[in-house]
């Protein structure tokens, strides 16, 4: 990519895990707006135009857009897509302070917001005192395995701010083909969902996930597995019940997971903060601009 594209610059972040490496991008980028997608993610022409567009409202600091499958062409590509997949559907949505203050009794469902596969964030978000950069013991490549991004859209809806999710500007993604490789993903996701309420609970004091995790869940997860028992019966089961044990699986292993990610991220620091541009002196690193002077694409 950089000997095809000289405008194109690499960043090197030698810690594992996704937020690390966000975060050393966003700390070098220059752009008003940063936009995130993933190196298994392919986008159609007016991608980028189509998501930063609702950046025009001041008060709109998240756009997300929809994750269609690159390919279903295996049973794990469908089961992925059966599991909920990484889309949130064809219809705009709207995310606002009072949405994440609307239920008193269950977590806030900032997963139904999207993805970092396909998203763009107002750079003065990483820089805010109640936002910042996106939080290292949570993610791929760390032991909880994902939820970065949804504690992202937590802090800022928190703030005071505002997300859209806006379907038309959508990003296809190549989904896992293998069946090990997809529990290996659930098991994962799981883990991180579980870790991420843990997290709002510990630094935001957020209550709510207590139900969530210890009466909504696993209540659910009964009702899903006797709905499942009863249509494996009659043989219509399109969703195998060895999967959603994988997902109990994941939820159990979670808080030992936060607890390994964060002596983890104890033992090798945490990202640099990121600094407005206004505020850097001139020796500081920053990124060459590709596609236009205000917006900046992080792999």
């Amino acid at each position: 990519m950089v000997a095809a594209f000289p405008t194109v610059r690499l960043v090197t972040e030698t810690r594992q895990g996704l937020s690390y490496a966000r975060n050393a991008g966003i700390v070098v980028s220059t752009g008003a707006i940063v936009v995130m997608t993933d190196d298994d993610a392919t986008m159609p022409p007016e991608w980028l135009e189509k998501l930063v567009a609702p950046f025009v409202r001041d008060e709109v600091m998240i756009v997300t857009g929809n994750v269609l499958p690159q390919q279903l062409e295996t049973k794990a590509q469908h089961l992925f897509e059966r599991y909920g997949g990484l889309g949130r559907g064809f219809v705009r949505r709207e995310f606002t302070p009072a949405w994440f203050r609307a239920n008193r009794r269950s977590a806030v469902r900032t997963w139904e917001i999207g993805a970092t596969a396909n998203a763009a964030f107002r750079a003065s978000i990483f820089s805010h005192p109640q936002i910042g950069l996106l939080h290292e013991e949570l993610g791929a490549g760390t032991p909880t395995g994902c939820s970065e991004d949804t504690y992202l859209f937590y802090k800022t809806l928190k703030a005071g701010y505002v997300a859209i999710y806006e379907p038309q500007a959508f990003v296809w993604h190549s989904h896992r083909r293998d069946m090990a490789a997809l529990r290996r993903q659930i098991y994962n996701y799981s883990k991180g969902h579980i870790a991420y309420h843990l997290v709002t609970f510990r630094n935001d004091g957020d209550w709510r996930v207590l139900s969530h995790m210890l009466i909504h869940m696993p209540s659910w997860y009964l009702r899903k597995l006797s709905q499942q028992l009863k249509a494996s019966i009659r043989g219509r089961n399109d969703y195998p019940i060895s999967l959603t044990l994988t997902e109990i699986a994941g939820n159990l292993a979670g808080p030992l997971a936060l607890l390994q990610s964060r002596r983890r991220v104890s033992r090798v620091g945490r990202s640099a903060p990121y600094l407005p541009v206004a505020q850097r002196t001139p020796s500081e690193p920053a990124l060459v601009q590709a596609r236009s002077e205000a917006t900046e694409v992080l792999i």
